[in-house]
């Protein structure tokens, strides 16, 4: 079968590049800002693509610098264009600033697929984004893809049902044209049936006699998400206070990543992990999921637990793949619809200022006067919401979308700007 061409943005170090090399595609190109990162993907990509130039595969820099790669060079004629935007933006474990985050790109990949108008795309992210507190984010999104001419939808997908001993909840979106979107299905849960101890016995029992029943006893569940932390925050540990506690009751140490596994005689032992027994639970592991990790520990760790599962982005590209082929995919179905959030619709189809009333009779009472004020509140975050008094009560009018598409005046440029502060932008 002829391979399906991919251009990946924010690739980091490849998780989402080899699971969507082993679902059949190959890559245009990979755009990464952290050079170490760049230089994981040049060492593997070159290796995937034996014949390709490996240094025109990676671009290394910011995405949304015109500087770093010209989008225009690869429309019309990309399957598939694919990323995980940077998370902080979303992530509970931050400020959830949103569209108010310099990192956020969600909104700029999506007027990318705009200007490179691929087949498909397929954005990952944290399962925050998913909350409440982004509906409108989400619907703004949804709504802009459908402008473009795709139907989009997103689905919350774990790991561990994909073949990974981890739980890592991703928050996915597949857009794709109406014809292959009537064909789209997300990929079968396979749920995994090894353990944290399962998966390591080999490489914790080298000089541990009772890597055995550690494995049997004490490691027998899947692992709590890997954190990687970004350049403002995190290092080589186990992620925070929550998390180090649910390592610790598999009988796991957190608080580091140990340079060797371990070498003890004591039966009580709790061991730290290594950096390759992490690629093994975030899903490199066999044959198939071969990976040369480039970089100091601090940077092999934190390009390792950044990354999208290569199982997960496998199987999801294999879906989108069998969705371009009317011979291998199921019988066409309508899409649902999903709706993300009614008030900011409403807000974005008047024609004038709408107050709650207004609102109420336009949703049909589905939301009650508290529900839809909560709602704007909530919209405030990421949009524009103008208010002005009429007849007793307070209007509201939706205003320009805060998130950075591209403008010229956004307030990212001045983040990028400051070396200090684009140093830790990641």
């Amino acid at each position: 079968m002829s391979k399906l061409s991919v251009v990946e943005i924010c690739a980091g170090a490849g998780g989402q590049s080899l699971g969507l090399h082993l679902a059949g595609f190959e890559h245009r190109l990979a755009v990464e800002i952290d050079p170490t990162a760049a230089a994981t993907l040049r060492t593997n990509l070159g290796r995937l693509q034996p014949g390709d130039d490996v240094e025109s595969l990676v671009a290394v820099g910011d995405v949304a610098d015109p500087r770093v790669w010209n989008p225009s060079e690869f429309q019309a004629g990309i399957d598939l264009l694919a990323g995980g935007v940077p998370c902080p933006p979303f992530s509970v474990a931050g400020k959830q600033l949103g569209a108010n985050d310099e990192r956020d790109l969600f909104a700029w990949a999506v007027e990318l697929a705009g200007r490179m108008q691929p087949r498909a795309v397929m954005l990952e992210n944290v399962r925050g984004l998913s909350s409440t507190r982004f509906g409108g984010y989400r619907q703004a999104v949804i709504d802009r893809f459908e402008e473009l001419g795709y139907v989009a939808d997103w689905e919350l997908l774990e790991a561990k049902d994909y073949g990974v001993p981890q739980l890592r909840p991703r928050f996915v979106l597949v857009a794709l044209r109406p014809e292959d979107a009537a064909r789209f299905e997300w990929p079968e849960k396979k749920p995994t049936s090894e353990t944290v101890g399962t998966t390591l016995l080999d490489l914790m029992s080298k000089n541990w006699k009772h890597a055995d029943t550690w494995a049997y006893e004490r490691a027998t569940g899947i692992a709590p998400t890997i954190v990687g932390g970004s350049k403002k925050h995190g290092g080589a540990d186990l992620g925070p206070t929550r998390a180090k506690r649910a390592w610790a009751a598999l009988g796991v140490d957190g608080m580091g990543i140990a340079n060797e596994p371990p070498n003890t005689t004591d039966p009580n032992h709790m061991p730290r992990l290594t950096l390759e027994m992490v690629e093994r639970l975030q899903g490199w592991h066999g044959p198939e999921y071969e990976w040369t990790f480039t970089g100091r520990k601090t940077s092999h760790y934190r390009q390792v637990g950044n990354a999208f599962p290569p199982p997960v982005a496998r199987a999801v590209g294999e879906a989108i793949a069998r969705a371009f082929d009317p011979a291998t995919s199921s019988a066409e179905r309508s899409p649902e619809r999903k709706m993300h959030d009614e008030v900011y619709r409403a807000l974005r189809d008047a024609d004038d200022w709408m107050t709650t009333a207004r609102i109420e009779r336009t949703l049909g009472s589905r939301l009650t006067a508290d529900e839809i004020e909560a709602r704007i509140s909530r919209l405030k975050h990421d949009f524009e919401v103008h208010e002005a008094p009429r007849g007793g009560s307070t209007a509201w009018k939706l205003g320009d979308f805060k998130a950075f598409r591209g403008q010229e005046d956004h307030d990212r440029h001045l983040a990028f700007a400051d070396h200090g502060r684009r140093r830790q932008i990641s």
